[in-house]
């Protein structure tokens, strides 16, 4: 398994490169370049400078998070082959500079939800919250003002004022939208795409829906067991993957993510690990690594005893110590997770 942090890039990042090259174990990074718009092609010379400084600071760069799908291609509109078609030229840039996997999503309008960016846990520490009351109870153009006033100037991914700017139109669109229609959109894009990924030798991953539950009406793609096998039947070559993320699958309680991992482990390409914690009424919490109420430990022995080699990153991290920053991404305490990892797998090894 190889340990990477996420990291934003130059302009979108206050942590410096020579901070991730200094915990233990982690041979790289995974980045994107966030100044893109969903449909652009990432040309040749931004690939190159992107992956350029990453390397000059002694890191690896073999992820990219994200290459965001254009609303079209989701929505099944006929201008959906044209940023197919993008995509595939961001595909082949990207092979150029040796990416290995892309992790993306296929959620409709929004990334993620919370009801809280940054709310204080009983010893001080600052973490994600999501209310389910909150969530049902508001509007995507509510809590994006939400954030916008409470991120503290930072950009959040998923939530770019350039995807918000015509947010109620695109609700308007997904009217209507059946999920066997959803899964004919998302086939339609892997069928395109795959047999490029696997000229290039880049595997897609997606990640999945978080919340795993239904929101605002939109549709979900990637919540449970049955949904993804119902995903990576749609196209069974290898390069059709997934990115296992243990807090998104995790928040719901009926979804058993070991057992999950040990199923489809060779479909897997990337994990994020990180735990939460459950409370009353289907609320929730991002918690420490290991306090809370998923059992990292048996997450991360179905990877080890599967074999698991493919790219894992912490995920998300509180806000500890003081630390400042981008809302679920302090460094400090996701360096706290990835000790306690890979303390965990080299416990795993020494016991084989």
């Amino acid at each position: 398994m190889k340990m990477t942090v996420r990291w934003y890039g130059d302009g979108q990042e206050s942590i410096p490169l020579s901070y991730i090259k200094q915990i233990p174990r982690v041979s790289g990074v995974v980045t994107s370049l966030l100044y893109k718009q969903a449909g652009e092609v990432w040309e040749p010379d931004e690939c190159k400078k992107m992956a350029d400084n990453i390397r000059k600071a002694g890191l690896d760069l073999e992820v990219i998070e994200s290459v965001n799908i254009h609303e079209d291609i989701k929505l099944g509109l006929p201008s959906r082959d044209e940023y197919i078609e993008n995509y595939i030229k961001t595909v082949k840039n990207l092979r150029e500079i040796g990416i290995k996997v892309i992790c993306y999503n296929f959620m409709p309008v929004l990334d993620w939800a919370r009801s809280d960016l940054f709310y204080e846990l009983p010893d001080g520490s600052q973490t994600m919250r999501f209310d389910d009351s909150f969530i049902r109870n508001t509007t995507p153009k509510a809590l994006a003002d939400k954030y916008k006033k409470d991120c503290g100037g930072i950009a959040l991914p998923g939530w770019e004022p350039e995807r918000l700017a015509n947010i109620e139109k695109t609700l308007l669109q997904y009217e209507g939208m059946t999920e066997d229609k959803y899964f004919a959109n998302a086939k339609y894009f892997l069928d395109a795409i795959i047999p490029t990924c696997e000229e290039c030798g880049i595997k897609m991953a997606i990640h999945p829906d978080d919340p795993p539950f239904n929101i605002f009406g939109l549709p979900r793609l990637i919540n449970n067991r049955d949904h993804i096998a119902r995903f990576l039947s749609l196209n069974d070559s290898v390069y059709n993957g997934l990115t296992l993320c243990t807090g998104s699958l995790g928040a719901d309680k009926n979804n058993d993510v070991p057992a999950i991992i040990t199923e489809f482990l060779p479909r897997i390409h990337f994990t994020h690990i990180r735990n939460l914690k459950f409370q009353e009424n289907g609320n929730f919490y991002e918690s420490s690594h290991q306090d809370g109420s998923l059992d990292i430990y048996k997450i991360v022995k179905a990877f080890h005893d599967g074999g698991f080699e493919g790219y894992c990153r912490p995920d998300h991290g509180r806000m500890i110590w003081g630390e400042k920053g981008r809302a679920g991404y302090g460094l400090c305490d996701r360096a706290l997770g990835i000790a306690y990892i890979n303390g965990i797998w080299e416990a795993l090894e020494r016991n084989t």
